[in-house]
């Protein structure tokens, strides 16, 4: 391989990496008509909007606070996978968003020691992430107010795995 196919697949992946970025972005930044997210983290216990609050005083704990994050991530796409309503347009959607969130995740741990504000970043990214799938439960649903059900259907099965379900 030459020196000329190498620099154009690394010039293909960077920007490959920064148009997905991109999109990822485009698509948390839009926005529902009604926000469900603080009624979905209710409803199922979840500490996201916790975690926003924290990450923008100084000294948080960032460790603390992704393996929050870790866990509502665990719970919210167990919940996307149960709540009825799902479309195949939403597969391709929802598959980046998860790419991202790993992505962030992996971020986060490659700059928490050295880039702490780098890494404060990707617990922001990766909280809109599950701000907009709390969202898109809500949406599917219907009626964010009516999530106990959901909520019990999760407790049902805590511990059953759903942090393992290949998400």
């Amino acid at each position: 391989m030459g020196i000329t196919d190498f620099l154009i697949s690394a010039t293909s992946f960077v920007l490959f990496f920064y148009w997905f970025q991109y999109v990822c972005l485009l698509i948390l930044s839009a926005r529902t008509s009604r926000d469900y997210s603080s009624e979905i983290a209710a409803a199922n216990r979840l500490g996201f909007p916790d975690v926003q609050a924290k990450l923008r005083s100084a000294g948080a704990d960032l460790d603390t606070l992704h393996r929050r994050l870790e866990k509502d991530y665990a719970i919210i796409t167990d919940l996307l996978r149960r709540t009825p309503g799902f479309f195949a347009d939403d597969r391709r959607e929802l598959a980046m968003l998860k790419i991202h969130y790993r992505t962030m995740s992996t971020w986060f741990y490659l700059t928490r020691r050295s880039l702490r504000e780098a890494a404060a970043q990707a617990l922001e990214e990766m909280t809109l992430v599950i701000v907009h799938l709390a969202n898109t439960i809500g949406e599917r649903t219907g009626n964010g107010d009516d999530t106990s059900y959901i909520y019990s259907t999760w407790i049902q099965n805590e511990g059953s795995g759903c942090s393992h379900s290949g998400i």
